[in-house]
């Protein structure tokens, strides 16, 4: 990093539902990010924010996530897949916010069944474009995400390959938030 301010990185855990998967996921992923080195985390729980269905960006909830986000210098998105997409709440958490989202780097940690997540991540990339954001290459999946939890709750049970996994996609992460962070101090991003 060029800079000796670390970066800071959101983690947006995208499931809301009752008996979810994702904060064991999100833990784990904070681990490697801290792990990983240079990145300063904050985790924003969407069960936690309980943004508002309307999109009423003048509610109490999107005005107090509103600052957490804009600090971000990067984010990970968390996220389930249900029905082959990605859970609402996320969409509405991308669409209550403009600004906060935009030029800075975006990677994807996904979780479900057979696929993983990744047909999710799919369509969280081309929505994720349309806020000016910068996907990496390289995500993380837990296929059959259930078959990684260890009989006393440890995630993963065979870490090797995820924090493999993990280390490369958080490495494109710090170099494009490097980047676009030095860019937007040189010239702020307008759409």
């Amino acid at each position: 990093m060029s800079d000796t301010v670390p970066l800071r990185l959101a983690v947006i855990v995208g499931s809301t539902r009752s008996g979810r998967v994702a904060p064991l996921v999100a833990a784990w992923l904070t681990d490697r990010a801290r792990h990983h080195g240079g990145l300063d985390v904050d985790v924003v729980d969407l069960a936690e924010a309980d943004l508002p269905s309307d999109l009423d960006a003048d509610s109490p909830q999107v005005t107090a996530l509103a600052p957490r986000l804009a600090r971000a210098d990067a984010f990970v998105v968390v996220t389930p897949e249900y029905n082959h997409s990605f859970p609402a709440p996320l969409k509405t958490a991308i669409d209550c916010f403009r600004a906060e989202w935009q030029a800075k780097p975006v990677g994807f940690v996904s979780y479900g069944g057979m696929a993983g997540g990744l047909r999710a991540v799919e369509q969280l990339r081309q929505v994720f474009a349309e806020t000016h954001t910068v996907g990496v290459r390289d995500t993380v999946s837990f296929h059959n995400v259930w078959e990684h939890i260890g009989e006393q709750g440890e995630f993963p049970v065979e870490p090797a390959g995820c924090d493999a996994a993990a280390k490369t996609m958080f490495d494109q992460l710090v170099w494009w938030a490097d980047a676009l962070r030095a860019g937007r101090r040189a010239r702020p991003y307008r759409v």
